[in-house]
């Protein structure tokens, strides 16, 4: 074999990097080995995993709090977990703790998808996969759909997106699609951006090479809200943007959020920013601030 081929072609730390014959190593940044489904036996959160869909073997994991009585119908969280495009699961210990948690103490139902990841699958298949699970969720629409979970207990008019990082980015750019192509099924009340990753003047060389499209600058619609021409046809009522201190992307989540006010889309934009602490800590800590972040998502959701 020519030894050049283990000639690196692109490093982009800390997610991948990339060889000469093809090859891609991701570095071991969080653990994204597959945990089974099932209860957890810290909250009683009951969780499963089903095919969104048969053509792409795309799945998602439901997890459901412990029910008091028959027909009973929860508020439904979607989930887009964080990576970078290219690392992280639905089905990891990091989103089960992060979801678990969010289950039990806010008393809902909530589905994370499992997206492809690129490059294997280059952008925008994730984004593809993603909006292919909301439109999954709506499927369920009158209690008709193919997961009774779903059917059983969840209120399809209180739907909210959350998603961290590249995650709040998906996020985003689903919530617009839905608007735009009028979805059906489902009522979006509230979206959760989560110390989002967007796109700046300069090239983000990562995303351009995961998405082979992309000029990898702001001039790219998922990269840049504000050059988006569906951006007022975002499909929610509120939105709240996190940030944090100490993150490389902070000032990112707040041109996002200057971005909504200025559009008057997403109805009520708020902005909330947790001092001392660094990109996504709350998926990875169990502090006082990661608490009330948490908290605060529970109580985005709640409210009436």
């Amino acid at each position: 074999m020519d030894s050049t081929t283990n000639d690196l072609v692109h490093e982009f730390p800390p997610f991948l990097k990339v060889y000469k014959d093809g090859r891609v190593e991701r570095y071991a940044l969080m653990s994204t080995d597959p945990i089974p489904a099932g209860l957890d036996p810290k909250t009683g959160v009951q969780s499963k995993d089903v095919i969104i869909s048969p053509e792409t073997g795309v799945k998602a994991r439901i997890f459901m709090p412990k029910i008091d009585q028959p027909g009973q119908k929860l508020p439904l969280l979607i989930h887009y977990h964080g990576g970078g495009f290219c690392i992280g699961s639905a089905l990891d210990n990091v989103t089960w703790n992060f979801l678990t948690y969010l289950v039990s103490q806010g008393n809902i139902m909530a589905i994370s998808v499992e997206y492809r990841l690129a490059p294997e699958y280059p952008l925008p298949i994730a984004y593809d996969d993603s909006w292919a699970g909301l439109q999954w969720v709506a499927s369920h629409f009158n209690g008709s759909g193919p997961e009774p979970w779903i059917n059983e207990h969840a209120d399809l008019n209180r739907v909210f997106l959350l998603g961290e990082s590249a995650g709040a980015n998906i996020t985003h750019n689903v919530a617009v699609r839905a608007g735009a192509v009028g979805l059906v099924g489902l009522k979006v009340i509230g979206i959760l951006i989560v110390h989002p990753f967007f796109g700046v003047k300069e090239t983000d060389e990562m995303y351009k090479y995961l998405c082979p499209t992309s000029s990898g600058r702001d001039d790219d619609p998922r990269l840049n809200p504000a050059v988006d021409p569906n951006l007022g046809k975002l499909a929610c009522q509120r939105v709240t943007v996190f940030v944090a201190e100490k993150d490389w992307l902070r000032n990112r989540g707040q041109a996002y959020y200057e971005i909504l006010g200025k559009s008057g889309c997403g109805g009520t934009v708020e902005f909330f920013e947790t001092k001392g602490e660094e990109h996504c800590f709350h998926m990875f800590k169990n502090n006082e601030e990661a608490e009330i972040l948490k908290k605060k998502m529970i109580d985005f959701i709640k409210v009436e």
